[in-house]
């Protein structure tokens, strides 16, 4: 039985980037016992019917397939009994996607691809609870696509990466199958420029910093994501982060991501000790630091009104072109929520003394 729980949390989760974060299989060929050796990009050929053999080799080499659970090239020779899967980023949909007229902020767009700058509170796929008003459906809009329910050809999966509902920011969406694996290949191997800027309850002891730490889903709370020792559970999870402003009670930080899993950011600073303010899923909606008096607490209260989401903001994004091959780079300012939020902060961090 499906998870309506795991849709949902697929839907809206931060997907930083990384294909080897969240993988889910649309496909799933058993080789027959007496199944002559053949090409795995012919072997799928043959079995996916209206795909073409290119394209699947493009899938291949993005990642997106893997025999008896581990990845394969092109040339891998199919045996008896093999176990062949086709899996992608995002669960295989089975509600019709349909263009929406919705307004979309793209800084850059070429042949290849195109930037948006998705704001907070934006859906990014359609999933349970959430079936239109996203950004694929915009996208399905902006670019003359839709895509039937159950529809086998996955042309609506031009999205390589996504970010959380509640976060603003940046996202990068292919426009052909080649800039699709170009780009999914880069995300894969870590060569993506990911920077993002982060509110975060506390004073951290360091200017600078590195968090390491396993992420993997939570087994007692499905919609959350947790760390685990080293070796034990979950992917392996890397982020650095700078301090860029410090208020006494809460931090403006910047963030880089190594690896690119799900909620990374939200998790290891909760980890820390120093979740995301707003972060109502991992403890940043309540008072972590600062005083008893009623005054500070309406100060916070008005603040949770002003940022009504974690404070989170994808703020760079650089990668290596697919068709040129020259780093190109994207930024944008932080949304007027988060503007407001710090500058509530600095002023506030400018009348009262700061608790370390």
């Amino acid at each position: 039985m499906t998870d309506d729980f795991e849709i949902e949390e697929i839907a809206s989760a931060e997907l930083d980037g990384d294909q080897e974060q969240e993988m889910f299989e649309h496909f799933r060929y058993e080789a027959l016992g007496k199944q002559d050796p053949i090409r795995v990009d012919k072997y799928l050929a043959g079995q996916m019917e209206g795909t073409s053999r290119s394209r699947i080799q493009l899938a291949i080499k993005a990642g997106f397939v893997r025999v008896n659970d581990k990845t394969v090239k092109a040339n891998y020779v199919v045996r008896p009994r093999d176990i062949v899967t086709f899996v992608m980023p995002y669960r295989r949909r089975g509600t019709e996607i349909l263009p929406e007229n919705i307004p979309l902020d793209i800084p850059y767009e070429d042949e290849q691809l195109l930037i948006i700058n998705k704001p907070a509170g934006m859906v990014v796929h359609p999933g349970h609870g959430h079936y239109g008003g996203t950004l694929v459906n915009a996208l399905a809009y902006h670019l003359g696509m839709r895509q039937e329910a159950d529809e086998g050809d996955e042309r609506m999966g031009m999205l390589v990466h996504r970010i959380d509902k509640d976060t603003s920011g940046l996202l990068v969406v292919s426009k052909t199958d080649e800039a699709q694996a170009h780009l999914a290949k880069q995300f894969f191997v870590h060569s993506i420029e990911r920077k993002y800027i982060a509110v975060v309850w506390g004073n951290l002891p360091e200017d600078e910093g590195t968090i390491e730490g396993n992420i993997g889903r939570d087994p007692s709370d499905r919609l959350k994501f947790k760390v685990f020792p080293e070796g034990d559970q979950g992917k392996t999870a890397i982020t650095h982060y700078k301090v860029l402003e410090r208020f006494g009670f809460v931090t403006v930080v910047q963030c880089i991501l190594e690896t690119g899993r799900t909620h990374q950011i939200r998790v290891h600073m909760s980890h820390i000790g120093h979740p995301l303010f707003g972060d109502e899923r991992y403890g940043g909606t309540t008072i972590n630091k600062g005083t008893i008096y009623a005054k500070y607490r309406q100060s916070i209260q008005n603040c949770f009104k002003i940022c009504p989401r974690q404070a989170l903001h994808a703020a760079v994004l650089g990668f290596e072109h697919p068709s040129s091959g020259k780093h190109v780079h994207f930024e944008t300012p932080m949304p007027s929520d988060m503007t407001a939020l710090i500058d509530k902060w600095r002023l506030y961090a400018g009348n009262m003394p700061s608790e370390d």
